[in-house]
């Protein structure tokens, strides 16, 4: 992907089901009676949101293209944060919660990753880098807290 404005209309896209993603784990939790880790979830969704609102100020000053779900790029053909989610199970414990949210992560900022290695646009690039690098210290905040998680 070379093109900026095209780019951010796919991270505005992720971003958003991302926190929808987390808001429903969140949820679950809280319905599972693990507080501790559906405060973690809801603060993911915060994150998830700020990303989305910094990929909506980058193109703030652009005219972000209306993508059609069939007109999205993405890798395996849907969106990196929900390749693989088949929804939150009622009996779903904290360590599948979390393998799901990491999943979901590894896969987001493999995408950013990506596009910023591949692309020949410079500011996309820089971009694509910033959020591949936010990704990251998700991956690792998940991957921490799965191997403490006990379940």
């Amino acid at each position: 992907m070379n093109d900026v404005e095209r780019f951010l209309a796919h991270a505005v896209q992720l971003e958003r089901e991302a926190a929808r993603r987390y808001e429903e784990l969140a949820a679950a939790m809280g319905t599972e009676g693990n507080r501790e880790l559906g405060v973690f979830f809801t603060r993911m969704a915060h994150y998830s949101r700020l990303h989305l609102a910094d990929a909506m100020a980058r193109g703030g000053f652009r005219k972000l293209p209306p993508l059609e779900a069939h007109e999205y790029e993405w890798p395996d053909g849907t969106s990196p944060e929900t390749a693989g989610w088949e929804g939150v199970d009622a009996q779903m414990g904290p360590r599948e919660a979390l393998e799901l949210a990491l999943d979901g992560e590894r896969r987001g900022h493999a995408y950013y990753a990506t596009i910023a290695a591949t692309t020949t646009d410079a500011e996309l690039r820089a971009i694509a880098s910033t959020f591949a690098d936010e990704e990251a210290e998700h991956v690792a905040e998940l991957v921490k807290l799965l191997a403490a998680c006990v379940a």
